[in-house]
């Protein structure tokens, strides 16, 4: 029974025919060394026919015959019938088989052949010898090939997918104590180091991939995990670490934090106690991806107190002892395991990937007691720190290695050992929901095995205690955007996991207690009084511990997110003396240090926090105070505060009932402070922040737009307080909405009149217009807004803004002070001589239209200042000419005698202007002139007939122009072709 041999028929399909293929197995000690099948088939799992047939051999054994070796067979035969046999065997297959028999005939003839120095011969039916080596077959081309096109593709087509996919095939080989794991994840490994991509990423400095740099991640813990076999011989060990060496010592391969050093050291001293995390990272050993697993190389596992927890539940020590202090038990006699704790993981994960699961558990539990025993001496030590630490308001005792986002992520590790301890694998599990998601594990409680019996805790409550320990942990935040990201993914990870989790009373209690240890775990704590400056921020964790305390305990929960809120690295306190008023003061300078990448995410991350605290609180004024005061004193962002006073609005007036008073409040206020943060500062989202407070405070009610109006120059600059704010509240829609009495609506209008002639008053250019419109219905305070206009016309104004108040002037029925105000435009106004399309010529044209229809005596007065202002010849002819075609003073102003008679050009104020335009035509001719080209010549002409119309206007215009052409003969007769042009039309 040592090769098996068969023919599998797959039945046809609807488009293929019948298929018989014939398959072949070896195997040896209960493992499939080799196989073959007639398909030709290639992929590194078995095709389905030799499936096919090893299930047939499995299910059936009674129906494959079983046969003796072949060479048992041959040896009951005499010479006649091995001949008969051969040669029947040649004829059957004698395409194939000639060549061969032909060769070997030649060799067995020829004494001194390498074929008769043997003794025997081959047979492939016949078991291995004892001490060869037996594995699973692998196809390792087959390998090689699929991970170099998963590779090419570079992360896309699901490809990360199916290299995801093989290392999980490499787990579950180590699992089933297959020795093929660690071949096939050296080949895979060949592969990812000849991978192209590597030097390119070297050469430009840039970053592996996000998707690749996880793959590698994967890689880095798979060989930790296969080093640490506790049951691997020494040779294979050695081999292991010579390929890991080679491969580190390459100079493509990645790092360990997730770049090719090109990211700047961390420029902070501030950890005294560890010279190395603040040296310069060139002197620091390079660490690679394969670092983890070549220091691993130099673990064993012959401790006879690490053999003793792995091999016995019961192994506790003798109650005599347990009254001193002991390194190996704690006092309740249960063992400890004192290694480096992500290294202590890094065993218990290879125990659970070996196959090993009660193992793994054993040690889980010592390194959870370790972890606590740990956790009450810190305390301890606290508690003696706790009046200097709380004096200097900060620390420099953190944990440089963080937990969450290690390498080797203990906390993960640990949490699913004992989880996995603890799943209910029901009938059907492998059932879809409906939505397509694969449904959360179910979890139960399964009581500790251990020598002490009277805690009675479960696997389920000490996972719960360890992700809780792990995520509180207070670190530093480690260097380089890889890393620091890793941190943030590592935290949803375990949140996520722990969001499976039925929190029941025992899980409840354990929460709790815990909770607790990590409020009052002084430095030791990322959620303790007093923490590092450049310590990892708790926001992700406590909003999870937040909601999951709330039900139970609101009192807690509301303490540890409060305590969390805080974000220090983005304060600069104030000198350690003083801790009761620190500045709040944002240093966000590009080059400051250290270089938190993912500062935005944890921003928002807090932010998040707020959110959920303020949906909570809804309601609860005492509660809402208390949040709004932590959001005031930390978050430094004005983006985030305008989406928390968002939230926190969508929140109170939800569609289908009532608005909350007390959150709307809440948002108010904090609208308030993003205006003011944002006042002097350029935001590009101002006139949305703008707008919505005016919506947010008309919700809240007429007190609270009385108070914005009040207050308008410490929230707004003075054309939005008029433009947007008053307006607003100014508006129909507003006045319903708010369905005011009449006082009510008085009140509001002489706010806003008020606030309109404080804006006129601050910035009149921009402000005027919107304070004059304001103040329509109240006379004096109209009359104030026009004098603030008069006031500010001669120094602080455009005549594009005089001119369009004027014309609203005019609109209004105030057609004498439109004039006064168009008269000041004029004197701002110079148009040159060639400005004929300028946009301030309509002003000009209805400027002398309104003085025009008033009468006589405003005509003459804005005449000479048009005159002064406007050098355009066409401008002051097209003047010109309005003027004569009407009576002046049609306006019919009351108290006025107007003749009716058309006004001369001989007599003023029409002769000044003929003049002027006459002067301004002979000017603009010779300006043209100088630079004129021969396709201007028609345009030219036409604009000397123009011109001859005005000079006609006069009484001598006719001798006036024909002197003039004279003139322009003259000077310019060497422009031949011109002249004759000029000849021709005008003689």
């Amino acid at each position: 029974g040592f090769h098996l041999s068969g023919t599998v028929t797959e039945p046809a399909t609807a488009t293929d025919p019948e298929m018989t293929y014939k398959v072949a197995i070896s195997f040896d000690r209960c493992k499939i060394t080799s196989v073959t099948c007639g398909c030709g088939n290639k992929d590194i799992f078995y095709c389905a026919h030799v499936v096919a047939l090893s299930l047939y051999r499995i299910r059936k054994p009674d129906q494959v015959k079983l046969r003796l070796p072949i060479s048992e067979t041959l040896f009951q035969m005499n010479r006649d019938q091995l001949q008969k046999f051969v040669q029947y065997l040649i004829t059957a297959h004698h395409t194939e088989v000639l060549p061969t028999a032909q060769k070997l005939a030649d060799e067995i003839l020829s004494s001194n052949s390498e074929i008769n120095q043997v003794h025997g011969a081959p047979d492939p039916t016949a078991g291995a010898s004892i001490d060869d080596e037996n594995c699973w077959h692998l196809d390792e081309e087959q390998v090689r090939e699929q991970v170099k096109l998963f590779l090419s593709q570079g992360g896309y087509y699901g490809s990360g997918k199916q290299l995801n996919s093989m290392f999980a095939k490499v787990r579950e080989m180590l699992r089933m104590r297959d020795s093929n794991g660690a071949r096939m994840l050296t080949l895979i490994t060949e592969q990812f180091m000849a991978d192209p991509r590597l030097s390119l990423w070297r050469q430009q400095g840039t970053g592996i991939t996000e998707k690749c740099r996880q793959l590698w991640d994967e890689l880095g813990a798979l060989w930790v995990c296969v080093v640490l076999n506790p049951h691997c011989k020494l040779e294979e060990k050695s081999c292991w670490l010579r390929q890991l060496r080679k491969w580190g010592e390459m100079d493509v391969c990645p790092l360990e934090d997730g770049n090719y050093g090109n990211e700047l050291p961390n420029i902070t001293n501030a950890l005294t106690q560890s010279s190395s995390h603040s040296q310069d990272s060139l002197a620091r050993p390079r660490r690679t991806v394969f670092t983890r697993a070549i220091e691993g190389c130099d673990l064993h596992w012959q401790d006879s107190h690490l053999q003793r927890i792995i091999s016995s539940d019961f192994y506790v020590s003798p109650s005599y002892q347990r009254e001193g202090e002991s390194l190996l038990f704690n006092s309740q006699g249960q063992p400890l395991w004192l290694e480096h704790v992500p290294t202590a993981c890094a065993r218990v994960d290879a125990l659970r990937s070996h196959g090993y699961p009660r193992e793994a558990l054993r040690l889980t539990v010592a390194i959870i007691n370790t972890l606590r025993l740990q956790q009450q001496r810190q305390l301890e030590i606290y508690k003696h720190q706790k009046k200097e630490l709380l004096q200097r308001g900060a620390t420099t005792i953190t944990n440089l290695e963080g937990w969450v986002g290690h390498p080797l992520n203990p906390i993960g590790c640990l949490f699913l050992t004992l989880t996995e301890a603890c799943r209910l694998e029901e009938e059907n599990c492998l059932e879809i929901s409906d939505a397509g998601d694969s449904k959360p594990p179910v979890y139960q409680h399964v009581p500790v095995a251990t020598g002490s019996q009277e805690n009675g805790e479960s696997y389920l409550s000490l996972a719960l205690e360890v992700a809780l320990m792990g995520m509180g942990q207070q670190r530093v935040m480690p260097e380089g955007l890889y890393a620091q990201d890793k941190v943030c993914r590592n935290e949803e990870q375990i949140i996520a996991r722990l969001q499976d989790l039925e929190l029941d009373p025992v899980l409840v209690q354990t929460l709790r207690k815990q909770c607790i240890l990590l409020l009052e775990g002084g430095p030791f704590s990322g959620l303790g009084e007093v923490i590092h400056r450049e310590s990892v921020p708790m926001h992700t964790f406590a909003k999870y511990l937040f909601s999951a305390l709330l039900p139970h305990d609101a009192d807690l929960a509301y303490k540890l997110a409060l305590r969390a809120m805080r974000l220090p690295v983005l304060e600069t306190t104030a000198p350690s003396g003083d801790v009761t008023h620190p500045h709040h003061l944002v240093s966000v300078v590009p080059s400051r240090y250290p270089r938190w990448f993912t500062l935005g995410h944890l921003e928002s991350q807090q932010c998040e926090l707020a959110s959920t605290m303020l949906t909570a609180a809804k309601g609860d004024m005492l509660r809402l105070r208390t949040v709004l005061e932590a959001i005031q004193k930390n978050i430094h962002s004005s983006s985030l505060i305008f989406k928390l006073a968002q939230d926190a609005f969508k929140i109170a007036t939800p569609a289908d009932s009532n608005s909350d008073t007390t959150l709307l409040n809440v948002a108010l206020e904090l609208g308030l402070q993003v205006m003011r943060m944002t006042l002097s500062t350029l935001n590009w989202r101002r006139r949305e922040m703008v707008r919505w407070l005016v919506t947010c405070a008309t919700e809240v009610g007429v007190r609270a737009l009385v108070s914005i109006l009040q207050s308008w120059y410490s929230l707004f600059t003075p054309t939005e307080a008029t433009s947007i704010v008053a307006a607003t509240v100014m508006s129909h829609n507003t006045i319903l909405r708010l369905s005011l009495d009449y006082p009510q609506r008085e009140e509001l209008a002489s706010c806003a009149r008020t606030l309109a002639l404080q804006c006129a008053m601050k910035d009149p250019q921009n402000c005027a217009l919107s304070a004059l419109t304001l103040c329509e219905k109240d006379h004096i305070a109209f009359e104030t807004a026009y004098q603030i206009v008069i006031d500010a016309a001669s120094t602080g104004m455009t005549y594009t803004q005089l001119f369009t108040i004027a014309r609203y002037m005019e609109h209004r029925g105030y057609p004498l002070r439109a004039f006064k105000l168009a008269s000041l435009a004029m004197t701002h106004l110079n148009l040159a001589y060639n400005q004929d399309t300028h946009p301030a010529i309509n002003d000009v044209l209805w400027a002398c239209a309104l003085s025009h229809s008033l009468g006589k005596n405003e005509l003459a007065a804005i005449i000479p200042l048009v005159v002064k202002s406007v050098h355009c010849a066409t401008v002051l002819s097209d003047i010109l000419r309005r003027c004569t075609m009407t009576a002046p003073g049609l306006a019919g102003i009351p108290g006025r005698r107007n003749s009716g008679k058309l006004m001369s050009t001989d007599k003023a104020p029409l002769r000044q202007l003929l003049d002027a335009t006459i002067s301004a035509y002979i000017n603009t001719t010779h300006s043209r002139l100088t630079h004129i080209s021969p396709r201007h010549y028609g345009e030219f002409i036409e604009f000397l007939s123009k011109a001859r119309e005005t000079f006609l206007l006069a009484q001598d215009g006719h001798i006036q122009f024909a002197q003039f052409i004279d003139n322009l003969k003259q000077i310019y007769k060497g422009k031949k072709k011109l002249m004759l042009l000029v000849r021709e039309r005008f003689g």
